[in-house]
């Protein structure tokens, strides 16, 4: 077992967690702070041998968890959202410094969020196997049995709350689960084995297997003893899962990029609008769902940037760490280049810097916040996601328009839409997406389904479409009358 890391006070593992043990690897891979570049640590990688020792595990644990019932369950799974509580500063504070994350917002949404995302399942799990359909000619008991070992991989941006809310539904049905942290931003995803250890949750029932997507995450996917892969992240990378996982004929549920339009219809409210606007810079832009591409009525285009570059003006910029700060930084070197790339070349071919679009001055891995207008439908900054602190700005005239320039890319995960309420429901309606919100944002309900179509991913996460997908569903056919068996085709 390795030396503990000490990160702002907290001593976490850097080591797999297989089996109900921590497990070493002889190679490694370092980890950096986003807000200042220091180095973390080194950080075990997984091998070959790790990937068949986790699967091992999860395979040993799956015949005992998963032929409890869900009440069960439930009891540790409760246990496991409390360790998750009692670790509440130690999450925060390794995620700020590991991933950049606002310290405010871990502490006020997503260790909240993260507990939530466990016992919320565990009690909606109860209801699984009570929902038979009753016809004139028989009783169907529809049952939801757990499908198998399944592996989980979330993405840098949100590791510790994207885990949990994969790991719930999956847990509380009864599956073994094998997580694959980012290699990025581990840190939380092994202190959260930690919280299961301490929850009692049988040896082999959550394993964590750190390193790369390349090698580590490739010999997960491909294995063909994994009943399920759930994967949040990028485009490219889902593609190569698919195919990989397509081989074996393993379901995957894929929650990928957004370029999620933001419609500002001429009856909307300007300034509420604006408002809102301005919160798609949290996370320095680091956000899936957010809608980035603004398309704002020509006859309220003028007032709506006044009004929004006045709340963009009065966004902190700095160090996640302290409570004021509203957006900080970008987590890599790479991403900090990929981004201002899109911005240099958006702007080479004509765009128009509305404000930023530049390095900020605050560190090597901050970019001020950034609008960009005077764009095609076909720009590449338009058409492509950028995931950084960069929004784009385009108009229209009428409803139609706005509803083909929102429907006018391959992506279709979220978007918002400000106008009067009715007016703003009837446009919402309209665009392609996988959701999308009337006069706010960011309001979600566990019971609700997530996810995108197009390139935006494949599948539901929430309430019962979880559970579909990590359950293999039987109906058990039980006839009301006596059963004869006829050849006759009359």
């Amino acid at each position: 077992m390795s030396p503990m890391l000490q990160v702002a006070g907290v001593a976490v593992s850097p080591d797999h967690y297989i089996g109900g043990q921590r497990v070493a690897s002889s190679t490694t891979f370092e980890i950096f702070c986003p807000i200042d570049q220091r180095v973390l640590g080194s950080i075990s990688e997984g091998q070959p041998e790790h990937v068949e020792a986790a699967i091992s595990a999860a395979q040993q644990a799956f015949p005992a968890w998963s032929a409890l019932t869900a009440a069960q369950r439930k009891p540790y799974l409760d246990r496991f959202a409390q360790e998750i509580g009692q670790r509440a500063d130690a999450l925060c504070l390794l995620e700020s410094n590991d991933a950049g994350v606002l310290l405010s917002r871990m502490r006020h949404g997503v260790v909240p969020r993260a507990m939530l995302n466990i016992s919320w399942f565990a009690e909606h799990a109860l209801d699984l196997q009570n929902r038979p359909i009753e016809t004139e000619q028989a009783r169907h008991i529809v049952r939801h049995d757990p499908a198998g070992v399944v592996v989980v991989i979330t993405p840098w941006n949100a590791p510790l709350m994207l885990s949990t809310w994969k790991l719930g539904p999956a847990l509380a049905a009864g599956n073994t689960c094998i997580l694959k942290p980012p290699e990025w931003a581990p840190l939380t995803c092994s202190l959260l084995a930690d919280a299961a250890h301490a929850a009692g949750l049988p040896p082999g029932v959550f394993n964590v297997v750190q390193g790369t997507g390349a090698q580590t995450g490739a010999k997960l996917v491909s294995d063909p003893r994994i009943a399920r892969v759930s994967f949040t992240g990028s485009v490219p990378t889902a593609k190569w899962i698919a195919q990989a996982a397509g081989a074996n004929l393993v379901p995957c549920s894929l929650e990928l990029g957004g370029k999620s339009p933001f419609i500002v219809l001429e009856d909307a409210d300007i300034d509420s609008a604006a408002a809102t606007g301005a919160l798609m810079y949290r996370n320095a832009g680091q956000v899936c769902l957010a809608g980035t591409r603004f398309l704002v009525h020509d006859k309220v285009a003028d007032a709506f940037v006044s009004a929004m570059r006045g709340y963009v003006e009065k966004l902190t910029v700095g160090d996640p760490r302290d409570e004021a700060t509203e957006v900080g930084p970008v987590i890599h070197p790479k991403q900090v280049e990929r981004v201002l790339g899109f911005v240099e070349r958006a702007v080479a071919g004509g765009a128009r810097l509305l404000w930023g679009g530049a390095a900020h001055p605050f560190g090597a891995q901050y970019i001020q916040p950034t609008m960009l207008t005077n764009l095609k439908q076909s720009d590449e900054i338009v058409q492509n996601e950028v995931f950084g602190p960069v929004l784009t700005l385009q108009t229209f005239g009428s409803d139609d328009e706005a509803i083909a320039l929102a429907n006018g890319t391959d992506y279709g995960l979220g978007g918002v839409c400000y106008g009067e309420t009715a007016h703003a429901t009837a446009v919402a309606e309209r665009v392609r997406t996988g959701f999308i919100w009337v006069n706010s944002f960011g309001i979600r309900d566990l019971a609700a389904p997530f996810g995108g179509i197009k390139r935006s991913g494949i599948g539901r996460e929430g309430g019962d479409w979880s559970f579909e997908f990590f359950c293999d569903v039987k109906d058990v056919v039980v006839p009301k009358k006596p059963f004869k068996a006829s050849f006759s085709h009359r």
